[in-house]
């Protein structure tokens, strides 16, 4: 029996400290990015200096990480676990549109790309005629070719801050731990350590993602400095050529003139250096958001061992973060757990033996919040469709109020006075409000008869029997159907209001309005094999007496996920008729994996756990899993889709 064990430090403790390195490292990538953008800027006049980091390269590096970094620090506030759940992408986009962090992204990315237009102006040489202050024939004069520049990135800043809020580039998908096979030596599971495989550097994901970030950079850059070489600057024009002078008058002696040239100032050669600007801005944005994803969302291990390791009481620390009611740092502690019931029998055998703790066995307490995780699932789906319960409202009370003594005599009840005169005009308006207001018949009601009738008459003297008939309610709301999913069915207006299958079926289940499927995963795999592997570890023999109700949850809730999904109604907007939910499915397969573990480890001793015979049949029913999630490369794509969830948007 272990000793009674210290305060437990919180599992914050260890995890924000994780995230913080992982944060440099995030900086120091976007910094080496801006060094070697730097280096692209050098006029290369001299052998050393043009690439000497202590020289104008380091500063000039320096500034380019500045004016990127508002968006990491952006990234850290505004960031949050799994994906959003909504019925539709058009719901989505109406929730967001209106908040202030919306706002917020806007002007960060617009302010990141006025910074970096700058330096890059900056950076140019003299001839190239890039100065915002021009001087010929001895006059000052705005240059309306730093001016395009700087609207060309602007406007990149904008279409970029677009696509952040409309892909969700604030989502962090966290990864899950599935079972290895054995490499010939025995159990592939037994060990103390993480392999290599699993602490996969950042590097290597990182460098698989470059030739697609480099084209997907390309794409944009092109598309907006066309759109903006075409029409764009047209408009914008005028505005943008008045708010330079505005702001540049105060330091120069510019002509009071308010008009730009009649000319157009841009040629084929201004579009190519605005195409290649907004290239490099856009690979810092993009290898510093994949390089954020990718570090933030990496396994909760250091040096190969759990976080919580480092605690002195590492048991208790892991507890603190499952109880946690913040997302992140459950879903991180949940994930730990996963991996120390894969891959640590020293940390499992210390479970099964902590037994002195305040609020019950360490095993009793996890037991309770992956079993708890599970069930939240069954407790949704009860809830749908039904009613928030009110909260009920306790009025404060009042004190009962004394009455008062009097002080003269009460007045007098009979007539003392003379009645009041009569108003006949408010006599009339009462009388005319009751008729109008009455229920009774009204000579509108005598006349509509006659009047339905010869309306009837002229429609059948004008019009056609078709004309008739396509005046039908009937007939016009088929034509306002027939319209309706013609719109549905167009390329990319369609897809934004059709209220599909997956997306409502995951918001019905995972709840909103963020959903991270990983917990639920991960919290049936801990439960499953920290169980299979008491058989061997747990010397008290407390685990087995919680087996059959986790075979039973794991039954109850597979079989009522899948009844709701059969008979969950679809939309009438979803043309693509696909009962398919991938979130949902991944947590449907992890269950019924877990529920296989379970009855392969335990279905001998069914009897000494008092299992009934139709527990075991209908459990046995519940874990078949369909061939298609069995096949070993659905599985693989699987892991590849949440690869490239955590990595992009």
């Amino acid at each position: 029996m272990s000793a009674p064990v210290a305060r437990r430090a919180p599992y914050k403790d260890f995890l924000q400290p994780a995230l913080q390195r992982r944060f440099a490292g995030t900086a120091g990538i976007i910094l080496l990015l801006a060094y070697v953008e730097s280096l692209t800027l050098s006029r290369w006049n001299s052998l050393i200096w043009s690439w000497f980091p202590l020289g104008l390269p380091g500063l000039r590096a320096l500034a380019i990480f500045l004016s990127v970094l508002p968006l990491i620090i952006l990234r850290i506030a505004h960031s949050h676990m799994g994906i959003r759940t909504s019925n539709s992408v058009f719901e989505t986009l109406w929730k967001t549109a209106f908040r202030f962090s919306t706002l917020e992204t806007i002007l960060t990315y617009i302010i990141s790309a006025f910074l970096f237009s700058q330096i890059y102006l900056k950076s140019t040489p003299e001839d190239a005629g890039l100065r915002w202050i021009a001087y010929a024939s001895n006059r000052t004069r705005l240059n309306e070719h730093a001016l395009f520049y700087t609207v060309n990135l602007l406007v990149l800043g904008l279409v970029q801050s677009v696509i952040h809020m409309v892909v969700d580039m604030n989502r962090l998908i966290l990864g899950v731990v599935d079972d290895k096979p054995a490499d010939g030596d025995g159990d592939g599971n037994e060990r103390n350590a993480a392999t290599p495989s699993d602490t996969e550097t950042w590097a290597a994901k990182i460098g698989e993602w470059t030739p697609i970030l480099m084209v997907r950079c390309g794409v944009l850059a092109i598309t907006v400095a066309m759109a903006n070489y075409i029409f764009i600057y047209h408009f914008v024009r005028m505005v943008a050529w008045r708010s330079s002078l505005w702001f540049l008058r105060p330091f120069y002696e510019l002509p009071k003139a308010n008009l730009p040239s009649s000319g157009a100032p841009w040629s084929v050669w201004m579009l190519g250096r605005s195409i290649w600007a907004s290239f490099l801005l856009s690979l810092l944005w993009y290898f510093g958001e994949v390089a954020f994803r990718v570090q933030q969302t990496r396994e909760p291990l250091k040096r190969g061992q759990p976080l919580s390791s480092e605690s002195r009481d590492p048991n208790g620390s892991l507890l603190n973060g499952l109880q946690s009611k913040k997302p992140r740092i459950s879903a991180f502690a949940m994930w730990e757990l996963a991996f120390i019931a894969r891959d640590y029998t020293t940390r499992r055998q210390s479970i099964f033996e902590d037994i002195d703790r305040r609020d019950g066995p360490m095993w009793s307490q996890i037991y309770g919040v992956c079993l708890g995780t599970v069930q939240s699932i069954e407790r949704r789906i009860d809830e749908y469709g039904k009613a928030p319960t009110p909260t009920p409202v306790t009025e404060p009370a009042v004190a009962p109020t004394q009455p008062r003594e009097r002080t003269s005599q009460p007045v007098k009840a009979n007539d003392v006075s003379a009645p009041r005169p009569v108003n006949k005009g408010a006599l009339l308006a009462d009388t005319v409000s009751k008729l109008v207001t009455s229920p009774g018949r009204t000579p509108v009601e005598d006349w509509s008869p006659v009047v339905k009738k010869r309306v009837g008459q002229v429609a059948d003297r004008i019009l056609t029997q078709e004309q008739r008939e396509a005046l039908r309610i009937e007939a016009l709301r088929r034509q306002a159907g027939a319209l309706v999913v013609r719109a549905l069915a167009l390329p990319i207006i369609g897809p934004l209001f059709q209220q599909t299958f997956g997306r409502r079926f995951a918001k019905a289940v995972l709840g909103a309005p963020y959903a991270e499927s990983s917990v639920y995963i991960n919290a049936a795999y801990a439960l499953s094999r920290l169980a299979a592997h008491s058989l061997v570890e747990d010397k008290y023999g407390n685990v087995q007496r919680d087996v059959p109700a986790i075979i039973r949850t794991f039954t109850a809730v597979i079989n009522r996920l899948e009844a709701f999904r059969d008979g969950f109604p679809a939309h009438w907007t979803d043309l693509s008729l696909s009962r398919r939910c991938q979130e949902v499915s991944e947590v449907l397969v992890a269950l019924k994996d877990g529920l296989n573990v379970l009855l392969t480890e335990f279905g001998p001793y069914s009897g000494d756990l008092r299992l009934s015979r139709a527990d075991m049949r209908l459990a046995r029913e519940a874990a078949v899993i369909a061939a298609d999630e069995r096949q070993p490369e659905m599985q693989q794509r699987r892991r590849q889709r949440r690869q490239q969830q955590q990595q992009l948007g």
